[in-house]
């Protein structure tokens, strides 16, 4: 990967959009801007260059290596965070409690780090169009996939499950007497609480019923 940067590089700004209101000369940004053009691979179509810019000047170029490369753990970041959801269902269940969030959140972690100390132990079962990957490099994904043969040779320290039966639970047809707890999300549409205010001491009543 061929790596360029230009010091004290500045846009063309216009007052149009956030700058449309601004009093008198538009100021100058001044930053570093960065090329990334990435190495063609045998067998791969050429990649266009990337371009980053920072908001620092007189960046070293042990400076600029940090810049590009603090970039492109963000793309990890975020697919960490996807793997989190789509495959490990960490927005899955509906949790009223906060706490309960929090011990949801650190159950996922613990599987996810249980996925990254598995993949010198689970199977490459890939896909038919994926490549084959050396022991001890597959993702958390591929680990996911080959994690049902680790299960065979790590033995468990939990006893086998016993069987039961299901309780009675509430009666067909009665309603559910205990209100859920409401938690406060933080709005900031002051709008809406204004209003719901005023309509609470028009109307308390009905309002308190629709609640």
């Amino acid at each position: 990967m061929a790596v360029a940067a230009w010091d004290r590089m500045h846009p063309k700004l216009a007052k149009l959009g956030g700058w449309a209101g601004h009093p008198g000369k538009i100021p100058c940004i001044e930053g570093t801007l960065i090329q990334l053009s990435p190495a063609r691979l045998p067998g791969y179509r050429e990649l266009k260059p990337l371009w980053l810019r920072a908001g620092v000047t007189g960046a070293t170029a042990a400076e600029v290596t940090v810049l590009w490369q603090a970039y492109l753990r963000r793309f990890d970041l975020e697919h960490t965070f996807r793997f989190f959801k789509q495959t490990l269902g960490w927005d899955a269940p509906l949790l009223r409690d906060p706490a309960a969030a929090d011990r949801w959140t650190w159950l996922i972690i613990a599987a996810y780090t249980q996925l990254r100390l598995a993949a010198a132990l689970a199977a490459d079962l890939r896909l038919p169009w994926q490549k084959p990957q050396p022991p001890g490099t597959l993702t958390p994904a591929r680990t996911r996939r080959g994690f049902r043969c680790v299960r065979d040779t790590v033995a468990t320290p939990a006893a086998p499950p016993k069987p039961g039966k299901p309780g009675p639970g509430r009666p067909k047809g009665s309603l559910n007497r205990h209100q859920a707890p409401r938690h406060d999300v933080g709005k900031r549409n002051l709008k809406w609480k204004k209003r719901t205010k005023q309509r609470a001491n028009a109307r308390p009543g009905r309002l308190n019923r629709k609640l």
